[in-house]
């Protein structure tokens, strides 16, 4: 066996809604096609989501928002197993984070300050890297990896101040 990458993340969520925006008002992804669940969600996309989902070499999107519905409260723990309540104070649990690749570093504070979205930044030694922190409103904290590049060299030096 051997493990190419990863595939996708789910969030159990008590305020879809709230998670949904988040994933694409602040992160950039898009909703896309999703199977007939029993329960409420989203299946989010980077770029392009496909059209349908009758083809499996396609991408699945990847990250997957899991409702509860309030007329069938059982039907998520159904499907995906019983689980303790998801609460906004249950953060990622033993998961520290989840990290992306990106690019496009200044429209990404420009977006987190126009929703009120706290973050912190650092960089990273030898390896080139900015990185920028920030939590979803599960309290799942979303680690985002810049080239250095793409900040100036005053900045980078100082880049771990809380900014909104």
């Amino acid at each position: 066996m051997e493990i190419k990458r990863v595939d996708h993340y789910s969030i159990r969520t008590p305020d879809l809604e709230a998670s949904r925006r988040f994933y694409t008002d602040v992160i950039g992804l898009r909703e896309g096609p999703r199977p007939p669940f029993n329960f409420p969600g989203y299946w989010m996309y980077s770029g392009e989501p496909p059209a349908d989902l009758h083809n499996s070499a396609r991408n699945y999107g990847f990250v997957h928002l899991m409702g509860f519905d309030p007329d069938n409260p059982q039907s998520l723990n159904d499907y995906v197993g019983e689980r303790e309540a998801a609460t906004p104070q249950s953060g990622t649990g033993a998961l520290d984070h989840v990290a992306f690749a990106a690019t496009g570093r200044e429209a990404m504070i420009e977006r987190c300050r126009r929703h009120k979205v706290e973050f912190f930044e650092r960089a990273v030694p030898l390896l080139g890297l900015h990185q920028m922190f920030i939590k979803d409103p599960n309290g799942v904290m979303i680690e985002l990896n810049y080239p250095a590049s793409e900040v100036p060299a005053q900045q980078g030096a100082k880049a771990t101040a809380t900014s909104r």
